[in-house]
């Protein structure tokens, strides 16, 4: 049984647990503003009657019941059913005053098509597209963390036999060290007897005519230095922790590199170590030709994802090794993804029938446009680049739109993105896509946007109601001209946040001390912004950045810092959807004045190129000349002050926001801890926002605010 590893956010589960916890002790800045809350609202007498405890909730969190109501709404229980300040701070420590509201109970009955679903992308990497490691442990991480849709990259487990008769010449083993996971076995050999204690539960290794030796599939980003893994020992990861944190389903992405032989080995591995998991038979009432399952269905159960071809059976070929040619690979391989010099991607091979068939409700097709035959198909998937999707997205914005409210999609970020950075998801599930795959090994803001959008969700939340499709069976629904702008009502939103105090704000990673630690609150609202929704291009395509309304507090000083109720505004926010919006908060901090790090940029040759920095020395965080200068000679011993007199000047007048050096690049300020939550789930009122820190792990961290929301119907932007 797989075991929770320390919480790490990403898919939703740091957010929940944190939203059921108590907070141990308030700090005395903290408690400074409680109080004085507690004295406002109260007139400084003991609150005693029911309907005073009623209007005194309803200053507190602005509640919709009625004032005169006797809902105590966490208050603890005492024999003069009176709120005391020792009450009301008991209350205020107690998960009640969590920022992030509960999750909405949502109807899990629609078909699988009518929800958005936690995704990654390239799920066996732990770093980078190029050169990091394959693990087992990446799949267990990310379903504990809260995925349910993972993707595998399977390739040959040794260098492809000519016999197979499809073209390979062995390029691709040339650029890898095949490793095999099964000794060699000759056909007139015996089966050795098991011992006692060997487990009979995997399947016997498959043998093949055409030669003695075979090796099972492996799991690796083709064309790279990755390292691979296993693909049994993936499926075994996958088998373990899948239904641990959520019994709702997960969808496997294939993505099919390997010969016949080693697909039936697939097919083999996957319906013995998935057995009563694995969906390869269709459902009792939800026939494939006519509609997709709901996720009630299909809990504690896992779909294959993987390239669909109408079988074609030849008189000549045996019936365990039928196949057909697909016409082309997954969308997933023709992306712009970085190659060594003088390689090239081989041509698409044949497709296995019997692997093909385990497709049976996310069938992926080639995507060429939107009006093809296979778009109509109830159980097509198409998967798109970024870039191809925002190519979409101008030409047929609609339409596009229209598709997904009956039919599922999947996005996933460039190729070119090797160092495994990740694009902005909000963008694409405001397009009704409904697999937005992330590199879950990257902290970035793609990554807490996740966080915010599956907070305690189980990996699956529905669509609001505008995006989704209509009741008449999916093998009916016509793709229309539906779109984004008007099919759910976009609303004007202010907002006002007082930051009052914090608490245990964790430190940046590597730092250990609050001396030089000057943290400030910077919020960020993620909205749709107008050309979402002309079909206009987007700024900056699908990349994954700050939000685009950004307010931020002044610096204070160490890990328990008294904000001094700075207000952040918000006002007149045009073109909001609750539901796929969002609010940011981040803890960064300067190390000014204080110590400052300096780098020196080092250039690692690879065939690739790759970089990475050091730290050469600290000096104090002051605006002066002479500091620079020191600064400039630790990176080039050659400095002198009158030959770069400029980058001197440079480095003043940018240096208030300076956290690092690389080179002569000014850096960003330090990611010190964060918060997001989905503006349908902020609530307003005095709060608490549980802080993760920069690796988004929970931590006992807290900012208590005031928020204030309000919002009005009708946009002029539309």
């Amino acid at each position: 049984m797989a075991t929770i590893p320390n919480l790490q956010a990403g898919g939703g589960n740091p957010s929940a647990v944190s939203a059921g916890k108590s907070i141990s002790t308030l700090s005395p800045a903290v408690q400074k503003y409680l109080q004085n809350a507690y004295t406002s609202l109260s007139g400084g007498e003991h609150v005693s009657d029911s309907g005073r405890v009623g209007r005194f909730l309803h200053g507190m969190h602005h509640h919709v019941h009625s004032p005169s109501t006797s809902s105590r709404d966490g208050i603890p229980d005492r024999k003069d059913d009176g709120v005391g300040l020792s009450e009301f701070l008991e209350y205020m420590a107690s998960p009640a005053s969590n920022a992030l509201g509960p999750p909405k109970s949502y109807d899990l009955s629609y078909p699988i098509s009518n929800y958005f679903i936690s995704s990654s992308h390239n799920t066996y990497l732990t770093g980078n597209q190029l050169y990091s490691q394959s693990s087992t442990d990446a799949y267990r991480n990310v379903l504990l963390r809260g995925c349910r849709c993972i993707e595998i990259d399977v390739w040959d487990g040794e260098e492809r036999s000519l016999v197979e008769g499809d073209g390979s010449s062995g390029e691709e083993g040339k650029k890898h060290h095949f490793r095999l996971h099964m000794h060699a076995k000759r056909e007139d050999s015996p089966a050795p007897r098991p011992r006692a204690n060997e487990s009979l539960k995997l399947p016997t290794p498959w043998r093949s005519a055409s030669t003695a030796m075979r090796a099972e599939p492996r799991v690796l980003h083709g064309y790279t230095l990755t390292k691979e893994v296993p693909f049994r020992e993936v499926c075994a990861a996958i088998g373990e922790a899948a239904f641990v944190t959520s019994d709702l389903p997960v969808i496997v992405s294939l993505e099919i590199h390997a010969c016949l032989e080693q697909q039936e080995i697939m097919v083999d591995i996957m319906k013995e170590v998935w057995s009563g998991l694995l969906v390869d038979q269709p459902l009792s009432g939800a026939e494939p030709e006519e509609k997709l399952p709901s996720p009630v269905e299909l809990r504690r159960k896992i779909l294959v994802k993987v390239k669909h071809v109408a079988p074609k059976r030849s008189d000549d070929a045996p019936p365990a090794l039928q196949h057909v040619r697909s016409t082309s690979s997954s969308s997933e391989t023709e992306d712009d993804a970085v190659l060594p010099s003088g390689v090239k991607k081989k041509k698409s091979g044949k497709m296995l029938d019997a692997l093909s068939r385990l497709g049976i409700y996310t069938r992926s097709y080639h995507f060429s446009k939107l009006s093809q035959p296979e778009a109509t198909i109830p159980t097509h998937v198409f998967s798109l680049s970024e870039k191809a999707l925002m190519e979409v997205h101008q030409s047929q914005g609609p339409t596009l739109f229209s598709h997904n409210r009956h039919y599922l999609m999947r996005a996933y970020p460039s190729g070119l993105r090797v160092s495994s950075s990740n694009l902005d998801p909000s963008i694409f599930w405001r397009k009704g896509v409904q697999m937005v795959a992330l590199n879950w090994q990257k902290w970035d803001e793609g990554m807490m946007l996740n966080e915010g959008m599956f907070a305690g969700e189980g990996g699956w939340v529905l669509k609001p109601k505008g995006y989704r499709g209509s009741d008449r069976p999916q093998r009916e629904a016509a793709i229309s001209e539906e779109s984004q702008a008007n099919a759910i009502v976009h609303k004007t939103f202010d907002l006002i946040v007082t930051v009052c105090a914090g608490q245990a704000i964790p430190l940046p990673t590597g730092d250990d001390s609050a001396k030089g630690f000057h943290p400030y609150v910077k919020c960020e609202l993620h909205v749709e912004k107008p050309e979402e929704r002309t079909g206009a291009p987007i700024e900056g395509g699908g990349n994954s950045k700050d939000g685009e309304y950004k307010r931020r507090t002044k610096k204070k000083q160490g890990i328990e810092p008294d904000f001094d109720g700075e207000k952040l505004e918000f006002i007149g926010i045009p073109g909001v959807v609750e539901e796929l919006s969002f609010m940011r908060f981040e803890n960064p901090f300067l190390r000014l004045p204080g110590l400052m790090r300096v780098y020196r940029h080092v250039t690692q040759s690879t065939e690739w190129g790759r970089s990475s920095s050091e730290v050469v020395g600290t000096l104090p965080g002051l605006v002066a000349a002479p500091e620079l200068e020191r600064a400039a000679a630790l990176l080039d011993p050659g400095w002198g002050p009158r030959k770069h007199r400029s980058r001197v000047m440079r480095f003043q007048t940018m240096l208030p926001l300076l956290i690092k050096i690389h080179d002569d690049e000014i850096g960003k300020d330090d990611l010190a801890a964060w918060a997001c939550i989905r503006l349908d789930r902020l609530q307003e009122g005095y709060r608490f926002v549980h802080l993760l820190d920069a690796k988004g792990e929970e931590t006992h961290g807290v900012l208590l605010v005031k928020i204030i929301k309000h919002l009005t119907q009708g946009d002029s932007v539309c």
